[in-house]
């Protein structure tokens, strides 16, 4: 079930009306109702595939479990091992089995080994990165005494499936959001107004600034024998900004549809397109993935607490996996490497450590943007030939960019929009004034949420496209 759908416009506010007339005090009944809606969501994908998404609840369950009962480390090591291999195991079979297995029968067959490697015809199963990992750091959390073990298997499994945060993030940590359903949460006006302006504002980055960005992305991308550096050009400007609208319009229709019902999801973006160094974008920018690999994998590298050779071959290895939990192909791959090398020539320069003021940090932010928007194209290239053609292209081959009547329509929305989004945000990012959905006027506030309502309708791609992050 897509957020932006109306089947979800119907299916959210039965499910406020249902979970407010529980009384708050029945916070088990409240939670079973959120788990039979939250599966149902789930469902609407590929309902087998909800038999994954059970099986990686049961075998953390189980393992945090173990892991508290079992008095002696080894055991304990055991269920946290058991725990991530089944899940990987899991993952790795949908996810990359089939990459991995077209590489090597390539490669065998360019050193003469006529070997043919079985593959499998599997749909990927919708947000299983997100889930996996979501389940995967309370089992690490359990181990590592962060958390205590859930032992009311519905409340646990209700943390793993909740559905505003579900098929894409954030991904949650169990010690933020688990205690969240032992709480009762009463209707309160504010806090749902609250929820429905994050959401409003979600699905006008998403509709209006992403979609209409992705009519002219998709096109060129999609066609790139068919166009020329200017269209490549034009095409990889516009991507950062569908990217940002599309992935940051989900998490705000995410946090805001959990604030309607009283929970609190983590921030996971922080206007990243104002950050001045590749390691302050990494800040801002889907900061629910960037803290659980700074977490779970570059900390127990060793992180920063080693020689300087190290710390970098840590830094660069947790890029690289990253680049590889974005998809299996080696786009994502070396998009995830070039960031980890720019970051280790960011700590080899020291450049980060200070603070930047006035025309200094608008030289690097500009570098920086430079630097993401050209990682961008091996993100959203369709194959490592297609982002070679858009590179050589850009730098060879001069030319206006193909714009028909249409497209320069929906361009010109896209520019509007672009031009909103970031106004607002720089309003926010240099403390210009006070928000206008904060405002203490009632009016003003609502005036607010009515304007930005009308332009989606009016200027929105109304036609349900699915959301960037959901093949990850």
């Amino acid at each position: 079930m897509l957020f932006n759908s109306i089947a979800f416009l119907l299916f959210f506010p039965i499910v406020c009306v249902l979970f407010f007339c529980v009384p708050a005090s029945q916070v088990r009944a409240r939670n079973l109702l959120l788990l039979l809606a939250s599966y149902y969501f789930y469902m609407n994908w590929q309902p087998a595939y909800a038999l994954l998404l059970l099986t990686s609840t049961l075998v953390t369950y189980l393992a945090a479990l173990g892991i508290a009962r079992f008095p002696d480390r080894g055991r304990k090591k055991a269920c946290l091992v058991g725990s991530l291999v089944l899940n990987l195991a899991i993952l790795f079979l949908f996810k990359y089995y089939n990459f991995l297995a077209t590489n090597v029968e390539a490669f065998l067959h360019a050193t003469g080994t006529g070997i043919d490697i079985p593959e499998f015809g599997l749909l990927l199963p919708v947000g299983i990165s997100f889930y996996t990992f979501q389940a995967l750091g309370y089992s690490i959390d359990v181990y590592r005494g962060d958390t205590q073990a859930e032992r009311h298997f519905p409340t646990y499994a209700l943390f793993v499936s909740f559905f505003p945060q579900l098929v894409a993030g954030p991904i949650e940590r169990s010690r933020n959001l688990l205690p969240q359903f032992k709480q009762q949460h009463r209707f309160d006006y504010e806090s749902v107004m609250a929820g429905v302006r994050l959401m409003v504002w979600g699905y006008f980055v998403k509709l209006v600034l992403a979609d209409r960005c992705g009519i002219y992305v998709d096109t060129i991308f999609n066609n790139i024998d068919k166009h020329n550096g200017g269209s490549y050009l034009l095409a990889s400007l516009l991507f950062p900004f569908q990217i940002y609208g599309d992935f940051a319009g989900y998490s705000l229709i995410a946090i805001g549809a959990a604030r309607v019902l009283g929970f609190r999801l983590m921030e996971n973006f922080h206007r990243p397109y104002f950050a001045c160094t590749v390691g302050e974008f990494w800040h801002r920018w889907h900061i629910s993935l960037s803290t659980w690999f700074k977490d779970y994998v570059y900390i127990p590298l060793g992180g920063n607490r080693v020689g300087r050779l190290r710390n970098y071959f840590n830094l660069l290895v947790t890029f690289v996996v990253s680049g590889i939990w974005h998809g299996a192909n080696w786009t994502f791959f070396l998009w995830g490497t070039l960031h980890g090398l720019l970051l280790c020539i960011e700590k080899a320069l020291g450049i980060g450590k200070q603070r930047f003021t006035g025309f200094r940090r608008f030289c690097h932010w500009a570098v920086t943007f430079a630097l993401v928007c050209f990682a961008w194209i091996l993100f959203r290239a369709n194959t490592l030939h297609d982002a070679i053609t858009v590179v050589s292209g850009i730098f060879c081959q001069a030319g206006l960019p193909d714009v028909s009547f249409a497209m320069f329509t929906d361009l010109c929305l896209a520019a509007l929009a672009i031009g909103v989004v970031l106004l607002k945000e720089m309003a926010e990012e240099f403390h210009w004034s006070v928000q206008v959905a904060e405002s203490p006027s009632w009016l003003v506030r609502h005036s607010y949420l009515v304007l930005l309502i009308a332009c989606i309708i009016l200027f929105g791609v109304l036609g349900g496209d699915q959301f960037i992050y959901f093949q990850f």
